[in-house]
């Protein structure tokens, strides 16, 4: 399949290579010739180090590298049967993009794109062919992470569904089938993650260090909230909270916090700026070299860990039940995004029933019963789950 990426960005470079390594001939696309030598450049450095991991051989580096051809003109991709745009979050933006490709791509071509939180049915109606518009939803870094979401809008063929998710498992990836609602699977249901993670600390209960171990040590999380939010950064992580809050209508469970809107403003993004919630090295390190600052800990009673590990996992876990309600995906594909997606050391709803519905409605009843705040209600799914026990 002839594919086009466009957008040579970290995420555009990233699912130029996972497609070239699986046998296409790739055309990645960037107005910006600089940007183009760049993704270049590092694609070779990335296949070097593979290389000396010993993963793949020379011939193996060549026959990707070949596989990629870099071009600055949009009519260069006249002859794709696959787009996956990778640009900057903005819906016009896209639209104008999608509108001068369809013009130049055949009748049949696919036009997808990369969006991690825009609606896919807006991004469609720019089109004259707009069934031949879905979502693919990569996660970074693209080569690295098995999951990817697979996104039909309304008015998306079934064809077309079809065509894509066998293509992206051709291409050795999980697909999760998702409904066009804000956040896919894994911005929604992740959002409690940091959003109360971030509440917590306002409340004054712990701070970051503490909550973050609480999080990994009795989580089993790879990195707990705030080294997370470093990572991803501030100013990208408030703004998906920010755009999936917006477009439920200002639903109080996906409720931005001040304290990250701030940072954000101060400019304080995380690891890429130096400072965050943490501060780091000013030249950032690449994750998981394990040379990279390590916040302080302080000491804490294993009985307050306990409480924050608890309330942000029934948090995850009452979001999880919501989307499953709501039909937003099956339940194999809720727990395959949020392990596959973004690491989650376990399924969620699988973590729900291995320790017990009953125990859930009564923490979410808790908080609930704390607060009065629609933020802490409990999902239908899980009542109803109770009560069939």
């Amino acid at each position: 399949m002839k594919t086009a990426i466009i957008g040579s960005g970290t995420m555009g470079s990233g699912i130029a290579q996972v497609a070239a390594t699986a046998g296409c001939q790739v055309k990645l696309y960037d107005t910006q010739p600089e940007a183009l030598e760049k993704a270049k450049a590092k694609l070779d450095k990335i296949l070097n180090r593979l290389i000396e991991k010993k993963r793949i051989d020379k011939a193996e580096k060549n026959r990707i590298q070949n596989n990629i051809s870099y071009v600055n003109s949009l009519k260069e991709l006249a002859d794709s049967d696959l787009v996956i745009e990778a640009i900057v979050e903005n819906l016009q933006i896209k639209q104008t993009v999608f509108r001068e490709l369809e013009s130049l791509v055949s009748g049949s071509c696919i036009i997808a794109s990369n969006t991690s939180s825009l609606s896919i049915a807006s991004i469609a109606s720019a089109l004259q062919k707009p069934e031949r518009c879905i979502g693919i939803h990569f996660f970074n870094p693209a080569p690295l992470m098995r999951l990817v979401e697979v996104i039909p809008a309304i008015q998306t063929s079934e064809e077309i569904t079809d065509k894509v998710v066998k293509t992206i498992t051709d291409w050795g990836k999980t697909v999760a089938v998702a409904k066009d609602t804000p956040g896919f699977i894994v911005n929604r249901v992740a959002r409690p993650f940091y959003g109360e993670a971030l509440r917590i600390y306002e409340e004054g209960i712990a701070d970051f260090a503490t909550i973050d171990k609480a999080m990994k040590e009795l989580g089993g999380f790879k990195m707990g909230p705030f080294e997370l939010m470093d990572f991803i950064g501030n100013d990208v992580n408030y703004t998906v909270t920010e755009t999936v809050y917006n477009a439920f209508y200002q639903d109080p469970r996906y409720k931005p916090s001040f304290t990250q809107k701030r940072l954000a403003e101060a400019g304080y993004l995380g690891r890429k700026t130096g400072k965050g919630y943490y501060t780091y090295p000013v030249i950032p390190k690449e994750r998981g070299t394990g040379d990279e600052e390590s916040p302080n800990h302080s000491e804490q009673s294993q009985d307050l860990l306990q409480t924050i590990f608890e309330r942000i996992l029934v948090m995850l876990i009452n979001e999880a039940a919501d989307a499953l309600f709501w039909n937003i995906a099956s339940a194999e594909d809720i727990d395959n995004a949020m392990t596959k997606g973004v690491n989650y050391p376990k399924g969620l709803l699988a973590w729900a029933n291995e320790i017990g519905i009953d125990w859930c409605v009564k923490k979410i009843d808790e908080l609930y019963d704390e607060y009065h705040e629609d933020r802490y209600r409990c999902s239908p799914l899980l009542r109803k789950m109770k009560r069939e026990d």
